[in-house]
């Protein structure tokens, strides 16, 4: 059965503001929709370029862009053996971003701890998918995308998910930093329309954002 529109808007924003305000850790299962909530679209603030939201609504986009090489990298690695966890290839991200950051005069330790978060949200969707496909084959891809090119594009929203973090430091320290975030990415969420696995995998993404989180 099709989600309504504001029962989609309360799954995601109930994901978002459950997993920014507590954490997550490992696999997150989808959450079940809670009751019909007014619509993010018409809730969130206005997003100017030097207002709190302004700075954190990127922050959210740009993880769900990324978050959607999930899908494809999943595909790339299904049927191969090839394991969701690459520890090279992590390492060689977060080395990577914490040089821009440098470069850009940000802080590194804060990227870093970002892009932990990007990772491991990335490989929920992953695990997810892989669970999917195993429980009804036909529903897996019968196409395997070239994961070269993948990284290529993961590569690209990473340089403008560091500008974002870097251009974002007052924003990510502000004590309204998590409900606004939270808000961003319910909007994001919509926006895109997330299922209940993406929605849950973006808040996590953004786990790390808010400074003290």
């Amino acid at each position: 059965m099709q989600l309504t529109t504001s029962i989609r808007s309360a799954l995601i924003a109930g994901a978002a503001t459950t997993v920014l305000l507590t954490g997550a850790t490992g696999a997150v299962a989808a959450p079940p929709a809670p009751s019909p909530a007014p619509s993010p679209a018409a809730t969130a603030p206005a997003a100017t370029a030097h207002s709190p939201y302004g700075q954190l609504r990127p922050l959210a986009a740009l993880s769900a862009e990324r978050l959607a090489t999930a899908d494809l990298v999943a595909a790339a690695k299904w049927g191969t053996g090839s394991p969701i966890d690459d520890p090279a290839r992590e390492q060689e991200v977060l080395n990577s971003v914490a040089e821009q950051a440098r470069q850009l005069g940000a802080d590194p330790a804060a990227t870093t701890r970002i892009f932990r978060d990007q990772i491991e949200a990335n490989k929920v969707v992953q695990r997810g998918l892989f669970s999917q496909w195993d429980a009804n084959p036909a529903q897996a891809p019968t196409r395997r995308p070239d994961l070269q090119e993948v990284r290529k594009e993961i590569n690209r929203v990473n340089g403008e998910l560091v500008r974002a973090i870097a251009a974002s430091p007052y924003a990510r320290s502000a004590p309204s930093c998590t409900p606004l975030l939270a808000t961003a990415a319910a909007r994001v969420g919509a926006e895109r329309q997330l299922d209940g696995l993406h929605a849950v995998a973006l808040a996590r993404s953004l786990w790390s954002v808010c400074a003290g989180a």
